[in-house]
């Protein structure tokens, strides 16, 4: 039945279910995504961050697998084989320069490894030590990270969401460590606890890690973890008296619940980008103690003890300590501009 001009009758075709065709051309819907995939969307596009990801990737993938096919070990002295006399022409080797007996396999026909970077001293291939530096220094970097994260987080959110005496118990603990003198506490920390913890590890599986790494650990605890719990807390400060939070409690729930549920993954932004900020910090820590002597225990390197070591030859031998010197400086850089990319992604206030 049509209808007729002019007439007020209702058309009931005008009440007819839509069809998907119209429903697709008259709604534009967005797909639906998540806090964290816009933030990832976000920081691809950022290209300088994701070039420094890339680069963090390939060295933490390099110093982990190349240690495993090198034919020569961080520690091997090649001029000292058993059963053979001391050979020195292995010591003190420039890049891509062989010794004595290696020139002499050379000309019989034999293959033999060249020495990238050239030995040390003692005669130890170098670049395998710089790999190996660069694996240590990134583990205590990433571990020394993580134990703040978690101790930062805790204790901040404990004083963020109680509040009262407990709040300013911790706050004040905070204040009076921010007024010790940052660098003469970690080398006084370190040089005490190297000779405490030796014995106290001796014959456990904590002896090969070694006290003085074990060492750094026990002064990151003691003492990177206030910047964290002071970032953390002023969050759930202005968090808690949200809806969401108070309808929790009017249901009961406990504050370790809310702190867990509630509170921390609304601050995994600023958890996320304060982590990634702390790295380079804690690995330019270890190499600055490592520098001074108080960092891995030898035979073991790290980029700090590598550049201590080329000191005694720099005239002769400046590059040793150019090279650890340059991948510090990338490993840092890379990591301090991931960590500005990942503020410019993940920090909602950046992106209204």
């Amino acid at each position: 039945m049509t209808k007729k001009p002019l007439s007020l009758h209702v058309d009931a075709e005008d009440f007819l279910p839509a069809s998907e065709e119209e429903k697709a051309y008259m709604v534009q819907m967005r797909p639906s995504t998540t806090f964290f995939k816009d933030g990832c969307k976000r920081l691809v596009k950022n290209k300088v961050a994701f070039i420094s990801l890339i680069a963090i990737v390939l060295i933490t993938i390099l110093s982990i697998v190349l240690p495993l096919v090198w034919p020569y070990s961080y520690a091997r002295q090649l001029g000292n084989q058993p059963g053979r006399p001391v050979d020195p022409s292995f010591n003190n080797l420039r890049p891509m320069e062989y010794s004595i007996t290696e020139q002499a396999a050379l000309e019989a026909g034999e293959s033999v490894f060249p020495h990238l970077f050239g030995t040390d001293a003692s005669g130890r291939d170098y670049f395998i030590r710089v790999v190996y530096g660069t694996r240590i220094s990134l583990a205590v970097g990433f571990f020394a990270s993580i134990i703040v994260l978690v101790i930062g987080m805790t204790l901040g959110s404990i004083a963020g969401f109680s509040g009262g005496r407990i709040d300013m118990v911790i706050m004040r603990i905070v204040d009076i460590i921010y007024s010790l003198p940052d660098m003469l506490m970690v080398i006084l920390l370190a040089s005490v606890m190297r000779e405490t913890m030796g014995p106290i590890i001796e014959g456990t599986v904590l002896q090969t890690i070694g006290s003085n790494i074990i060492s750094l650990f026990i002064i990151f605890a003691l003492l990177y973890w206030c910047s964290m719990a002071r970032l953390i807390r002023g969050q759930i400060l202005s968090l808690r008296e949200q809806e969401y939070v108070l309808a929790a409690q009017a249901t009961g729930a406990g504050a370790g619940w809310i702190i867990k549920k509630h509170l921390i993954p609304n601050c995994i932004s600023v958890i996320i980008i304060s982590t990634a900020l702390q790295i380079p910090n804690a690995i330019f820590t270890e190499s600055f103690l490592s520098f001074l002597g108080l960092g891995v225990n030898a035979p073991m390197p790290s980029l700090g003890s590598l550049a201590s070591e080329a000191l005694n030859g720099i005239t002769s031998y400046g590059y040793r300590l150019v090279i650890p010197a340059i991948v510090i400086s990338l490993i840092v850089l890379s990591l301090n501009l991931f960590g500005d990319g990942l503020r410019d992604a993940f920090d909602p206030k950046l992106n209204q």
